[in-house]
């Protein structure tokens, strides 16, 4: 009830965001999880007042500008806002006693293909859950290592010796790079909001169930939003149909941006641009004649071709190497790895 008192509305996409105000100049927006808080927004005035009204009603400690919330660190500078967690990196490697380690220069070795079949000794197996299981937080502020963790957490229940030095390569990489994070900038005007997806896959590269890893990303102007790097659910049986899928993963992600946005008074009415490296991918998304190559393709991945159709998303090519979803989805030579994280904003902090 206090929430309406206010003038705040429940974002109906997401259950913890509440928006007051209709135009830039007024609007506040509440990020809330469980008994922690951020408010934000354009008028300072306004910021205070409802900090006070929460304040005559609820027991609170008002810690000032942003620089700490759930385990995630920021850095405000003149051109931008770094979100990282150096802090939680630098104990990670304390606890497993990777402090003094020699750095990698990548997440993972270029070609590495863990089995289950591997050979090797098995390991602890409660040490093993603990690092993976700390490393997967840390990927809240490192999509660079989204791809990695990935792949060692498919090994949980029996790890082994190989598995376990994968483990320890990302630990290395995270030695060399512990104080990166992700670069928020200040450049980002109503003028260059503009929402743009990136998806790629790479086809049947599980050694055990042939099962393909897909990944997206999504840009607000040239800041990082959203990731995700995910074993996809079934096997495909062409690059033009992993793609297809991988695609149409990042389409589901991209309208639930897009409603939130919305939610936020951050109007999104164009469509969704998502740029895809496989023509064919493309092709099968605009035109249903392409009966033959879909018809075994499971009902729940044609909701692209929907979205396409109703002008709502658009599938747009771009060259496999300007793909910035490809450090998501397989181990990537230096060079190239540090090219795509750096055009994903993940810098020093």
């Amino acid at each position: 009830m206090l929430r309406i008192q206010i003038g705040f509305s429940k974002c109906i996409s997401e259950h913890g965001v509440y928006v007051k105000g209709e135009y830039e100049s007024d609007l506040v927006i509440l990020c809330l999880y469980v008994d922690d808080l951020l408010i934000t927004g354009n008028n300072k005035v306004e910021i205070d007042k409802i900090k006070q009204l929460l304040k005559n009603q609820f027991e609170m400690t008002d810690l000032g500008s942003l620089s700490y919330f759930l385990g995630i660190e920021f850095k405000e500078t003149e051109a931008a806002i770094v979100m990282h967690q150096s802090k939680y990196a630098t104990d990670l490697l304390k606890k497993f006693r990777m402090t003094n380690c020699n750095a990698a220069a990548t997440p993972a070795e270029t070609g590495l293909a863990l089995s289950l079949r591997d050979e090797g000794e098995p390991v602890d197996e409660t040490q093993y859950r603990q690092i993976v299981g700390s490393l997967r937080y840390l990927c809240n502020t490192r999509p660079d290592l989204a791809f990695s963790v990935g792949l060692i957490s498919r090994f949980m229940q029996t790890p082994k010796t190989p598995h376990m030095m994968a483990t320890k390569r990302i630990l290395r990489y995270i030695r060399g790079t512990i104080n990166y994070g992700i670069l928020l900038p200040n450049t980002i005007t109503s003028s260059n909001m503009e929402l743009l997806g990136y998806t790629d896959s790479n086809w049947i590269r599980d050694n055990d169930d042939r099962k393909s890893t897909a990944g997206y990303i999504f840009l607000l102007g040239d800041a990082l939003v959203s990731w995700s790097s995910k074993k996809q659910d079934l096997i495909a049986l062409s690059t033009c149909e992993v793609e297809y899928i991988a695609a149409s993963m990042c389409s589901c992600q991209g309208l639930w941006l897009r409603k939130l946005l919305k939610e936020m008074k951050i109007q999104k009415t164009e469509a969704i641009n998502i740029l895809v490296n496989n023509k064919s991918a493309i092709s099968l998304a605009k035109n249903p004649i392409d009966h033959g190559r879909s018809k075994h393709i499971e009902t729940r991945y044609h909701f692209i071709r929907d979205k396409v159709s109703k002008g709502k998303e658009k599938l747009l090519y771009c060259k496999s190497e300007d793909d910035l979803a490809d450090l998501l989805t397989k181990p990537l030579k230096k060079n190239r790895f540090e090219d795509l994280r750096n055009k994903m904003m993940i810098m020093i902090e």
